[in-house]
């Protein structure tokens, strides 16, 4: 179902500050995203200011112009809150959660205890602090607690594995996440304003869903609505709208699970997924009958309605 608010409205005299880059490990993503939705955007009639940051200072961002800010960013800076509490000095609307559900959704543990407590099942998993052992059996998947995209993410079967993991990432990553390795089928729900898009099921070709299966190759399978078994599309829809009221998302995310014969398995939720070619919620919404200019038009008159009284344009 498409949610009511994207009905469809046009972009005439307003203009949409697309932000892309950042600082973080998934820059190149990013800037790609960004690309993608400023294309959409101008097909939609908005005039857009695209531009590429590093990390802007607040003066800087005041002198970028635009009614509305759409921040095409992931990773720790541009996703994880810092960006957020500049676009909430900034004082001008923007797309996408808010400080604290950014900060949230980023930390991997905080969100897999705010989810957990509320009934959502997540595979067991611990902090690795430096020098610490590991106390889940293995298998086990290592990967850094606050980064996406699947950066630096390592699949151990043994515990030689892990130590050689922890000797690559925890000279570079101040926060490590060990977690119980579900083997399975991987599903992933896009949600707009809290609702369900279609599931999506993810088949890469060989090994795990990586950054290169991501972002590179294109022999990664992607099955929209998926035959499941009896009660697990309910599930999976469930879990993802309680993740989203539970990390605090707005207007935009992606909800991504394991399902094994126990059934599915809350892995993370991201508030400002990807937009490039490759990515999921774009195709999810187009199987929903809401194709990239309507999505991102929407997601624009969302974040208008929030407009602070009084608010000039820039």
């Amino acid at each position: 179902m498409v949610p009511q608010f994207m009905s469809f409205e046009g972009g005439a005299g307003i203009r949409v500050l697309v932000l892309k880059g950042g600082p973080d490990a998934e820059r190149e993503v990013s800037l790609r995203s960004g690309t993608e939705v400023a294309a959409a955007l101008r097909e939609a009639g908005f005039a857009v200011e695209e531009i590429a940051i590093d990390r802007p200072g607040l003066a800087e961002l005041r002198a970028m112009r635009g009614d509305v800010v759409f921040p095409v960013l992931h990773g720790a800076w541009g996703e994880g809150g810092p960006l957020q509490e500049l676009l909430e000095a900034d004082g001008r609307p923007y797309v996408g959660a808010r400080p604290a559900a950014a900060r949230l959704a980023m930390d991997k543990v905080a969100t897999k205890a705010a989810v957990g407590a509320i009934g959502v099942p997540t595979p067991e998993a611990q902090e690795l602090r430096l020098g610490e052992p590991l106390s889940i059996p293995c298998p086990v998947v290592l990967k850094p607690a606050d980064d996406g995209s699947s950066v630096d993410l390592r699949i151990c079967t043994t515990p030689q594995e892990v130590e050689r993991a922890r000797l690559e990432l925890e000279p570079r990553r101040t926060r490590v996440l060990a977690e119980s390795f579900i083997r399975g089928r991987e599903l992933t729900v896009g949600l707009i304003d809290g609702e369900c898009l279609p599931i999506i099921e993810i088949r890469p070709r060989e090994g795990t869903y990586d950054y290169e299966a991501k972002y590179h190759r294109d022999d990664t399978q992607y099955v929209l609505d998926p035959e499941l078994p009896e009660g697990v599309a309910e599930a999976v829809r469930a879990f993802s709208r309680a993740a989203w009221h539970a990390v605090g998302c707005r207007d935009v995310a992606r909800a991504d699970f394991m399902l094994d014969a126990r059934g599915p398995w809350f892995l993370e939720i991201n508030t400002m997924p990807g937009f490039t070619d490759h990515s999921l919620v774009p195709k999810a919404a187009r199987h929903a009958g809401l194709p990239m200019e309507r999505l991102v038009a929407g997601l624009v008159h969302r974040a208008l309605g929030r407009r602070r009284p009084g608010r000039a344009a820039a």
